[in-house]
């Protein structure tokens, strides 16, 4: 075979690849472009306060409401993580396609409480859940930034994963449209109680959308599981927040408006 370099290349298919390395340069560039786009405009929903008070609180607009978010800091789970506001960007931006209009809806691992409000916000009946030391202040948050502006009132209970959830939440009685969850999956020692959580409120015409923080081995090994039942499409890719956007729903239901990713 003769190796050609790119000096002993005809003129016409010099221009040929350099066109085609272009375009995928371009295509590159374009990515990168977009999430850069996309992470400004998922960050662009925080505010700070511009006059401290009493209280410490964090600031977000979504909706065209602001909402006031009280963590506390002694706690793991009410603090407020990135994933949050990558899920409540895109349910806002994409309600034509997932509106949660009247939708029934679970968050699981709540925490500081924003993607219920924000679910809330946008119409849906919510189930808002999370360990019992976080819950007080999660339904402070809830409470504080709901209350009279939601069609439905947010329900904060408890939820233990894996832990007597066929019997707090039964099948007959209590059929989600969506589950939402954000940075649930980490370095924590119960991710199968996590999975056997969302194979049971998962049924056939649920479907999941969970935003994800990728840190350390575990977390992959887990959408690796999470794959073997479920069919996952990735809606979102943030390189420079390390968050990955999913949307998936049960192997064994038929396929049901699963269309091309939301942009």
């Amino acid at each position: 075979a003769l190796l050609l370099t790119g000096s002993a290349l005809l003129p016409g298919r010099r221009r040929e690849l350099k066109t085609q390395t272009d375009q995928r340069e371009l295509r590159v560039y374009g990515n990168q472009t977009s999430d850069t786009e996309l992470a400004k405009a998922v960050m662009a929903h925080q505010f700070h306060p511009s006059v401290l008070g009493p209280e410490s609180w964090e600031g977000y607009k979504f909706s065209d409401m602001e909402i006031r978010i009280k963590e506390s800091t002694d706690l793991y789970g009410a603090v407020l993580w990135p994933s949050a506001m990558v899920l409540c960007h895109f349910l806002e931006t994409n309600q034509d396609k997932f509106s949660l209009r009247d939708k029934n809806v679970i968050e699981l691992g709540a925490g500081t409480g924003l993607v219920t409000i924000v679910s809330s916000l946008l119409g849906a009946k919510v189930t808002s859940t999370d360990l019992p030391d976080v819950l007080g202040n999660l339904q402070y948050n809830v409470t504080r930034n709901t209350k009279g502006r939601c069609k439905y009132i947010p329900l904060v209970t408890e939820l233990t994963w894996g832990q007597e959830v066929e019997q707090r939440f039964p099948r007959d009685t209590h059929c989600f449209d969506y589950i939402l969850a954000a940075d649930v999956v980490y370095s924590h020692p119960y991710l199968e109680e996590l999975m056997a959580t969302f194979d049971h409120l998962c049924q056939e015409t649920t479907e999941i959308l969970w935003a994800m923080r990728f840190r350390l081995d575990p977390e992959n090994s887990f959408v690796d599981r999470f794959r073997q039942r479920f069919h996952l499409e990735q809606l979102y890719d943030l390189p420079s927040l390390s968050i990955k956007l999913f949307r998936a729903w049960r192997k064994d239901k038929g396929t049901k408006n699963h269309g091309e990713a939301a942009a």
